[in-house]
This record gives C-alpha cells, structure tokens and sequence, in this order.
C-alpha cells in the first residue's frame, strides 16, 4: 500500500490507473456499464472543476471502481483535513457508492489507510437504490446506462456536481431553446443548476473504450430565474410537451392531458396567447415553461398522475 497518515496530501492523487486496475484482478465489463477512467491528465483536472467556492468537506463519488479517481479525491479531502477545516474527520469524508462487491472490497483494501483515518466511506450498492450520505459536493464518472436517473436523483439536492456524462447526453443537458438537442433533459437539469460542458472526453481515455465520445459536465445550483408554485407539475408539464415536440403548443397542451395530469387542457389553451400557443416546445426557454405551467394549474385542474 501506498497510503500514509492523515494530513499527507500528496500520499493520495499520484496512483496509477493502469496499476490500480491490475492490483484490483478484475477488468471493467462493459456489459455492466463499466469503463475505467485511465488518462492521468484528465483524472487529475476533473476534482479542480468543482467550483472555487464549493465545500469539499464531504464529497461523494458513484462508481468507484478500481479507484482511480477516488484516489485523486482522496488527495482532495486529505489537504482539506490539513487545513484544519475539520479538527475531526468522521467516517465519509469521501463516500463512495459502488455497487460492484468486488470492487467494493478492493476499494476497502488498497484505501485501508484512509478508512482507518476517517477519509474514506466505501458504500456498497446501486447507487438509485441506497440511501445517499450527507454530502456538500458529488464528483464521479456515472455508470452511462443510469446516468439520466443518477443526474436526477443528485440534481435537487442542490450540490455542485462534476460529472461524467456520454458527450450526446452532455450535449442535451446544456442546450437552450431552439438548438436541435433542447428537450425536456435541458429544462429540468438547468431548473436546479447553472450546467455547462467543462471538458469534452475522448473514448480513448477509458478501458475499456466506449463507443461514444464524453463530456465532464459542472452543475453550479442555483435558484432560477423563475417561480414555479408546484415543481412536481412543473417538470411533468415540461416531459408532457416535449413528448409533443413537433406540435405547436396548442396541440401539446390539448394531446398529453393523461401525461401533464391536466383535466381541462382546453382551458388552458383558451387562456393562453395566441402568440404563445403558435409556438413549438422546442422554442421555449425555461422561464416561459414555468409561465405557461403556472397558467395550466390556474385554469388546467391538474391532478396526480
């Protein structure tokens, strides 16, 4: 092990990813989702893109693997501890979910001497199905097949989030209105966050290599620039529109009343604009979305769905 005492920064953040895998005995399966994060120069940039005034003194990372960036989070908390932040570091200074147990159990191993120091948490489960530990900041290369249900279940938590996407997905969580990838992802992600595409991946970064390019995505929360009555109805109006896309308005807000919940759509529409209602989803930014919902649970008698 190369691990040493608390405080010594620099015994975390230098291991190799190659040797991490081979000391593990396991290889990554893509056919459980799994691509390890070999590139050491974008191991290293990923924790610096946590905003400069985010709080690192409990971070959480899904997928650990065989620990390669959990190890450069490790030198992470580690200078944090050295800074004196907290005199007294609990168990989970570093949580990490993996639901993998044998590289849960490998984690335990080769980071002993952070578990026994107090920075290191290794949680072992599916990360939609445990219970989250408290966090004020998530950084992790998402399993790509749930990262939509991951984002999601992390987003109203309202931490910063640095996260490993497939570049497609990446590409649709930042778009704005009228772009060809704007859709109901781009609405509800940056309902919760300021999201933006910090560094585009190439798939020759990973072993295995995935079929598609990737993209590191940092989630700032914020409060929007809106107000919504009922966030629930709010973000199943927006997934009923958009199911409707290519529709005008009218027609979206009169074809998805069994999605959005809505028990009089046709009220809506008469209240509406004329304007408004000759538009597409595609071309609504998020503040007229929240216009719009908020005249549908006016005159719409929303119910539960």
């Amino acid at each position: 092990m190369t691990d040493s005492s608390t405080g010594a920064g620099a015994a975390y953040g230098d291991r190799d990813p190659d040797a991490l895998a081979r000391r593990a005995g396991e290889r990554a399966n893509p056919d459980r989702d799994q691509h390890f994060l070999v590139d050491d120069r974008v191991l290293d940039r990923i924790p610096a893109y946590l905003p400069d005034d985010a709080d690192a003194s409990r971070l959480l990372e899904i997928g650990g693997g065989a620990g390669a960036l959990t190890d450069r989070l490790l030198a992470v908390v580690a200078d944090d501890v050295s800074a004196g932040s907290d005199a007294d570091p609990s168990p989970g200074r570093l949580s990490v979910i993996e639901r993998d147990g044998a590289f849960a159990d490998f984690l335990r191993e080769e980071f002993a001497t952070a578990i026994d120091d107090g920075l290191l948490d290794v949680i072992e489960g599916d990360a939609l199905d445990v219970d989250l530990p408290d966090f004020t900041a998530c950084v992790a290369n998402l399993p790509y097949g749930v990262s939509s249900e991951i984002a999601f279940r992390l987003l109203p938590e309202g931490k910063p989030l640095v996260l490993m996407f497939q570049a497609e997905f990446a590409d649709r969580m930042v778009a704005s209105a009228g772009e060809s990838e704007y859709g109901r992802l781009s609405v509800s992600a940056q309902h919760y966050a300021a999201v933006e595409i910090v560094e585009r991946v190439p798939k020759e970064a990973f072993d295995p290599q995935p079929a598609v390019e990737s993209a590191v995505v940092r989630c700032t929360p914020r409060d929007p620039e809106y107000e919504v009555g009922d966030e629930a109805f709010f973000l199943r109006f927006v997934k009923a529109l958009f199911t409707q896309r290519r529709k005008t308005v009218r027609n979206a807000i009169r074809n998805t009343g069994h999605i959005s919940g809505l028990d009089a759509p046709e009220a809506v529409v008469d209240a509406a604009g004329e304007e408004l209602l000759r538009r597409r989803p595609g071309d609504l930014d998020p503040s007229v979305f929240a216009a719009l919902a908020e005249l549908a649970r006016e005159h719409g008698s929303p119910t539960e769905v």
